[in-house]
């Protein structure tokens, strides 16, 4: 590499001044402006082999575990013995002591699968921590809903789960099916935000036959809040010798169907106000469509 005639002339003499202010606790932007170095390539070469001062090293958060874990294992102790002492991940506890001298063996295989599983236990138990985190960061980041939100939401719940009119098969009414007690709530909110008097709805429990049905209609009862009287007769779904259930267990109610009567009309608004999402979801960004 060429540089402008004579300015590194004296290159011996230019080293002896950056190792000097080096030496005086001087960063590699002070020495390259007292020096007037403009070259990176010219200044690592002055620098050669000088430590920065500690004052320049940029603080790291994980500098006392990396030095915890170095003691430890210094100490004797296994990778899967420092993980579950200080919660941190294998991978930066080989990186941090990689250099350090290999522990003797004194366990038995099942004394290093138990440790091994408390270290993955602990890992999991970080996970989950880690999950409920985010998911109660998201759920406070939406705050309370406004009418024109709740409407809107409402037509997208209902246009994804709930019956459609079809050329072939005309079904102008209001029908919405779901399994999730959240969806069901959400949308009994969204039908109040309409008008929907409450005793113009049924609802039907729709379950397998082999499942606690009492115990899903008296849940399902409880959750909208609905005399027996607005429920229809339970839907079982007949057990097919030939599959393996999964939706089994004590959490498993069935799927409640939601039917608001004589909703011809409410159903062409509803139509009607998701054709118009639609429309405004492609149009640019804060313009009207025609």
């Amino acid at each position: 590499m060429t540089h402008a005639p004579g300015k590194y002339a004296d290159f011996e003499g230019l080293r002896e001044r950056a190792v000097a202010l080096r030496r005086a606790g001087l960063s590699r932007r002070q020495i390259r402006d007292r020096l007037h170095v403009d070259n990176n390539d010219i200044l690592n070469r002055l620098l050669e082999g000088e430590p920065p001062p500690d004052w320049t090293k940029r603080p790291n958060a994980k500098d006392d575990l990396r030095e915890k874990a170095r003691e430890l294992r210094l100490q004797g102790w296994t990778y899967d013995q420092i993980q579950v002492e200080l919660g941190c991940s294998k991978s930066s506890i080989s990186l941090w002591v990689r250099d350090l001298p290999k522990p003797e063996r004194k366990r038995t295989s099942e004394e290093a699968s138990a440790i091994a599983r408390r270290g993955w236990e602990a890992t999991m138990r970080l996970r989950d921590e880690e999950r409920r985190r985010t998911k109660d960061a998201a759920k406070q980041a939406v705050g309370a809903l406004s009418p024109r939100e709740l409407l809107l939401l409402g037509v997208g719940l209902y246009w994804a789960e709930g019956s459609k009119d079809k050329p072939y098969d005309r079904r102008e009414s209001v029908c919405f099916v779901n399994s999730d007690p959240g969806m069901i709530r959400v949308f009994l909110a969204w039908l109040d935000l309409l008008g929907v008097e409450r005793e113009s709805i049924r609802f039907t429990v729709m379950i397998h036959e082999t499942a606690d049905i009492p115990g899903a209609e008296q849940y399902w009862a409880e959750l909208v809040g609905a005399d027996r009287s607005a429920f229809y007769k339970t839907t079982l779904k007949r057990h097919n010798p030939k599959t393996v259930r999964k939706n089994t267990g004590d959490s498993y109610r069935g799927c409640l169907a939601i039917k608001v009567r004589k909703s011809a009309d409410l159903y062409r608004r509803i139509e009607g106000s998701w054709y118009g999402i639609v429309l405004g979801a492609t149009q640019p960004i804060g313009e009207m469509p025609d």
